[in-house]
């Protein structure tokens, strides 16, 4: 074997050693980002449905004077988290629309009233939904743009991994809470 030839054959195997490290990397890396996804929509899941039992909670505290579509969409929401719903034809989530239904009954809730305990805890149910959300959303993001690198598709390093979608709904969050009593520090005099 002359020394050319042995030197052309030394770079193949370490232009296949290569490609094969960073394929077996990308793979496992798509793995990670996968099951992360699927982490962030049961947390997700979770949330909607925490959100759904205090809205139910929230009509019957109001009782006759709740907002009509209250009790429908806390019920649809909550039946949403018990089984999966569709898509539409248009490629929304019918999950979706419902969470955005029960967003809407939700913003005209009259907040003062209920009980301290119940506006808390629904503030609280609300701000979870949206970081549940951002947090898949953001999986969702960092996966896509891994399967969409040339190396992933032309080899298929996804395997048979469904294609993970965006959840979008409306992020409605109520006025913050402020505390009785209390008033800002003056800033420290620069000396």
């Amino acid at each position: 074997m002359t020394w050319p030839l042995l030197v052309v054959l030394l770079v193949v195997v370490a232009v296949v050693v290569a490609v094969t490290v960073l394929c077996v990397a990308r793979s496992r890396r798509l793995d990670r980002l996968h099951q992360r996804t699927d982490a962030a929509r049961v947390g997700l899941e979770r949330s909607l449905a925490r959100r759904a039992e205090v809205a139910t909670r929230v009509t019957r505290a109001l009782g006759p004077g709740a907002p009509a579509t209250l009790d429908g969409a806390a019920r649809a929401a909550g039946a949403g988290s018990v089984r999966p719903l569709p898509r539409s034809a248009d490629g929304t989530e019918a999950r979706e629309l419902v969470e955005n239904t029960l967003s809407r009954a939700l913003a005209v809730v009259d907040r003062s009233r209920l009980d301290a305990d119940l506006r808390a805890e629904l503030a609280d149910a609300e701000r979870l939904v949206v970081l549940a959300r951002r947090v898949h959303n953001d999986a969702v993001r960092d996966t896509l743009d891994l399967r969409s690198r040339r190396l992933v598709r032309w080899l298929r390093l996804h395997g048979t991994a469904p294609l993970p979608g965006y959840f979008e709904i409306a992020e409605s969050l109520p006025a913050p809470v402020t505390t009785v009593g209390w008033t800002p520090r003056p800033a420290d005099p620069v000396g």
